[in-house]
């Protein structure tokens, strides 16, 4: 039995570009997520407020009809940010100034990384991830994820990202996350 051959392709989006296919975008968030629909409308705006941060960079998966398939972006995190200010918050709580100045400095904020789930299992995370990190100049990378197992767990330490800060609280989520980090490039 031979496997089924890799119909994706992988290719890097511009902000414009996104912008035409965000309702998709979106959708593909949503179903991989398994997020309630009306999630699109509350995640849009903040989508597009993101693409004008600095260093943006965007790569999705685009299956045999050019429908996106998977998606990954993010950008250079900084002071002020939603996200920064959130989780130098909690590890102001668990580590020495010295450690969060140099997770919080000079770091790619991978924001979303998504496949839909018929496209999962063959490696498609993975390129996503790497792709994105290409020519990408900070010197880490950052990340949240909700705890507990999942593929998104295994790709990332795969790749050889580190525990940053454990079981924590974003503001207006009940979950608990991981922040993970690594320094770049990823080989």
């Amino acid at each position: 039995m031979t496997a089924s051959p890799r119909l994706e392709r992988i290719v890097e989006m511009t902000a414009s570009e996104l912008n035409v296919r965000l309702g998709e975008a979106l959708a593909l968030y949503v179903t991989a997520m398994n997020y309630p629909p009306g999630t699109v409308e509350q995640r849009a705006p903040m989508w597009l407020a993101h693409m004008m941060r600095e260093d943006w960079r965007c790569v999705v998966a685009l299956g045999e009809q050019d429908e996106l398939v998977g998606i990954g972006y993010g950008y250079r995190g900084a002071a002020g940010q939603w996200w920064h200010e959130q989780v130098r918050r909690g590890l102001m709580q668990v580590s020495p100034p010295t450690v969060v100045e140099d997770w919080l400095t000079d770091y790619f904020e991978l924001t979303e990384l998504h496949v839909l789930p018929r496209a999962q299992g063959r490696g498609l995370g993975e390129e996503l991830l790497r792709r994105l990190m290409e020519g990408v100049s900070s010197s880490r990378v950052l990340l949240s994820t909700p705890e507990g197992p999942s593929k998104a767990w295994k790709l990332y330490r795969r790749v050889g990202f580190v525990d940053v800060l454990r079981h924590y609280q974003f503001t207006g989520d009940p979950r608990p996350f991981a922040v993970l980090g690594r320094t770049l490039p990823v080989s």
